[in-house]
Parts: structure tokens; C-alpha cells; sequence
């Protein structure tokens, strides 16, 4: 059995929300916004085209993919504590070796490999589980919340990059950015982050109160948060019974349509801005508009999340994808500098509602037990399609000089989408619920 330990009075869970908050604000605001800054300054200086430079996101992506399953599981069978903590390290010393590189090998290696790797376990699936192991019925707000800092990391993170990258140059701009990400993100992962579910500290999900009699011992505190989840239909699958449903493949097409546009805009939007004539200041401003408002969205996400019965969500999510691949058309029929501005603010409505509800709706329908192993497993699949995406944009554009093609097939693929999250039903519970030890 487990000792407990005391807490303070304030849930325990609301700390692990802020501490991933906090280092999802400045590591998304480079793994994720910071290379589309970085993209063409790299590439200038290093004698890079944009298909070559490309493969270093497609490197980072490819081993989302490969690692997912990996750190899913082990974020099931010891906890998300020492996962996040490993990848905060691994981000933070890609970011510091960036500084060094002077090679396409090296760039690989730094971005590719290294921040990759960092980046994908530290702010992906054990944050996820982390904080759907300790909240239920508020889960979608507290997600919300670690979302809406997600969402500051392209308003706030940016624009500083874009600076740094002005003033100081590229090099200095990912140094800083490691040596910020290991002082600050290493303690918040060390004391903020547990590696079990509340039960095994005495305490109930969502920091609902806990009778004395129902405090005995770890596995009766199990089975009284298994309880707890059941008020709002939550049924704990494992990997193998949630890989029977229609629901788990159908989410996992949705979720790789969508992705296929995310990564391909997200690293080529600042190039195709300064390609129309807007400096990159500028350019960075409208992306980091895009992310400000999609702010409201992301908590608004959360909090229906909450609110709605888990079969509802699907209309949600499903709407999200629409309206991104409306702001992409529009802009599409009307080619002016006016139009990005609508189709980003589109973009960035739908895309903080979408990401939220995506990762929420996994949990509600398939519980907290194998949540990383489901994710992980999932990820198998998005990663291909997350790797390949910026080198085709940047294929296409070396090509035939323009985005405009391939932009065209992101708003299609983003409105298949939209369909497809409609047909997702929440599955059928399964015929056993397993041990809690028990995942795949």
C-alpha cells in the first residue's frame, strides 16, 4: 500500500495544471510556433532549401510516432512524473545545441531528433494523463486552462522569438530559449507532477471529499474513484478493448486529417507571409494573432466539455474542423492580405476548440486507465501524415513557386474531417472492466 501524504488545502491537481501550463507555454511557443521564426533565417544562412528544411519538422514528427507507444505506455505502468521531466531536459538541450549547428546534419540531429524527442514527450500524451488522472468532472476545465497557455505560447513565446531573432540573431534566440526551458521547466516537472492517480494519495478525483470510512486502503480508494468516474458515464478500457470500437479509428482518421493541416501551416505560414510582402515581424504578429484567438475557444472547449454528454461532443469537435476549412476557402477565393487575417482568425476559432475537445473526447471515451497507451498507440498513425505534411507544402512550393495547390488540398482534407468527427458514437463499454494495473 501506499502512504499518503498531506497536501495543502488546495487540490493538489491544480498545481500540476499550472506546472504543465507554464512549461507548455514556452516550450510549444518553440517546438511548435518557433520554427515557422526560424524556418527561413535557418534556411538563409545555412544554404537550405525549403523541402530540406522542412525534413527537420518531418524528423520531429516521425518520432512522435515512433516514441509515442513507448512513452504512452510507460506513462501508464510508472506514472507521467519522470516521462515529462526526461522530455523537459531533452527540449531544453535541443534548443541550447541549435546554437551550435552549422551543418544539415546537425540541424537534424538538434531540431530533428533531440527536441524532437523532447518536445513530444514532455508537452503531448503524459500531460494529457497527468492531468486526466486527477480530474473527472472538471477535467475539461482544467484542461482548458493548460490549453489556454498553450494557446499564450503563440500570442506571448512568438513574438519573443521573432524579436530575439531580429535583434540578437537565430542562434541566440534558441539559446536563450533552452536555458529558460531547463531552469524553469525541470523544477515545475519534478514537484508538480505525481506519478499515480489521486486514489493512491487518499484522495478522490477533482478533490472531492472523501468520507473516513471510505479512506481505508489504496484499493478501496480505486474503487470508490472508479465509482466516481461512472457518475458521468466514464468507463475505463483498455488499449486491446478500445482498439475493437469504431470510435477509436474513427477519431484516429479525424485527428490525422487535421493534423496533416496543422503542421503543414503552422511551419510554413511565416514563409508564406513574407513571401507577399509582410516582414517578419509582422508575420509572426499574425500568427501569434491566430493563436490570441483561439484563446477564448480552448477554454470555452473545456468547459462544454464539462457540461455535455459525452455523445454531444462529436457536433463540436466536428464544427471546429468546418470552420477552419471556411477561413481557408474564403481566403482561397479571394487572395488579399486582407483575407489571411480572416482565415486565420477563422483558423484560430477552430483549431483551439478542435485540439481541446480532441484530446478530452479520448478521455471520456475511453477513461483514465490506458489513456497513455491509447494516445501513444494512436500516434503510430498521426505521425506519417504529421511527418510528411511540411515536406510536401515545401515540395510544392519548390516546385512551382507557390502554396497555393497544396493549400488548396488542406481546406478539402480539413472539411473530410469535419464529416468524419460526426460519425464518431461513443463505444459500447466493454464487456470486463480489467484491473487497474492492467492497460493493454
Amino acid at each position: 500500500m501506499i502512504k499518503r501524504r498531506r497536501f495543502p488545502r488546495i487540490f493538489f491537481g491544480w498545481w500540476t495544471v499550472l506546472a504543465s501550463s507554464i512549461i507548455n507555454l514556452w516550450g510549444l511557443g518553440y517546438h511548435l510556433y518557433g520554427i515557422s521564426a526560424l524556418f527561413k533565417p535557418i534556411a538563409s544562412e545555412l544554404g537550405f532549401n525549403r523541402t530540406v528544411t522542412s525534413v527537420a519538422v518531418a524528423i520531429n514528427r516521425l518520432l512522435g510516432g515512433i516514441e509515442g507507444p513507448v512513452a504512452g505506455g510507460l506513462t501508464d505502468r510508472f506514472g507521467p512524473k519522470w516521462v515529462v521531466f526526461f522530455g523537459v531536459f531533452l527540449l531544453g538541450l535541443g534548443l541550447i545545441l541549435m546554437y551550435y549547428i552549422n551543418s544539415l546534419w546537425a540541424f537534424y540531429v538538434a531540431w530533428g531528433v533531440i527536441m524532437g524527442t523532447g518536445g513530444n514527450i514532455a508537452l503531448m500524451l503524459p500531460m494529457d494523463k497527468a492531468i486526466a488522472n486527477w480530474f473527472v468532472k472538471q477535467r475539461g476545465l482544467a484542461q482548458g486552462i493548460r490549453w489556454v497557455f498553450r494557446g499564450l505560447s503563440g500570442v506571448l513565446v512568438l513574438p519573443l522569438i521573432a524579436w530575439l531573432i531580429v535583434t540578437q540573431g537565430w542562434r541566440m534566440a534558441c539559446l536563450i530559449g533552452g536555458i529558460v526551458m531547463l531552469v524553469v521547466g525541470l523544477p515545475l516537472a519534478f514537484f508538480f507532477f505525481k506519478r499515480y492517480r489521486p486514489e493512491y494519495y487518499g484522495l478522490l478525483p477533482d478533490g472531492a471529499r472523501v468520507e473516513e470510512e471510505q479512506a481505508r486502503d489504496t484499493s478501496q480508494m480505486i474503487d470508490r474513484g472508479i465509482k466516481y468516474a461512472a457518475e458521468v458515464e466514464e468507463v475505463e478500457f483498455t488499449l486491446r478493448q478500445a482498439s475493437r470500437t469504431p470510435a477509436f479509428w474513427l477519431l484516429i482518421v479525424a485527428s490525422t486529417v487535421h493534423g496533416f493541416s496543422t503542421t503543414a501551416i503552422v511551419t510554413h505560414s511565416i514563409p508564406f507571409f513574407t513571401d507577399r510582402g509582410i516582414d517578419p515581424l509582422r508575420a509572426a504578429g499574425i500568427l501569434a494573432l491566430m493563436a490570441l484567438v483561439s484563446i477564448p475557444s480552448r477554454f470555452v472547449g473545456g468547459l462544454i466539455t464539462d457540461r455535455l454528454k459525452k455523445q454531444h461532443l462529436r457536433f463540436i469537435m466536428g464544427t471546429t474542423y468546418l470552420l477552419e476549412a471556411v477561413g481557408m476557402t474564403a481566403f482561397l477565393l479571394n487572395q488579399s492580405i486582407a483575407m489571411i487575417y480572416v482565415w486565420f482568425i477563422l483558423r484560430g476559432i477552430g483549431t483551439g476548440g478542435g485540439l481541446v475537445l480532441a484530446s478530452l473526447l479520448r478521455a471520456r471515451y475511453f477513461g483514465r486507465k490506458a489513456l497513455g497507451s491509447i494516445g501513444g498507440f494512436s500516434s503510430m498513425f498521426l505521425t506519417p501524415v504529421g511527418m510528411a505534411a511540411p515536406i510536401y507544402i515545401g515540395y510544392v512550393y519548390d516546385s512551382t513557386g507557390s502554396y497555393i495547390n497544396a493549400f488548396t488540398l488542406l481546406a478539402a482534407l480539413l472539411a473530410v474531417g469535419g464529416v468524419i468527427t460526426f460519425f464518431i458514437l461513443p463505444p459500447k463499454p466493454p464487456a470486463q472492466v480489467t484491473d487497474i494495473r492492467k492497460f493493454v
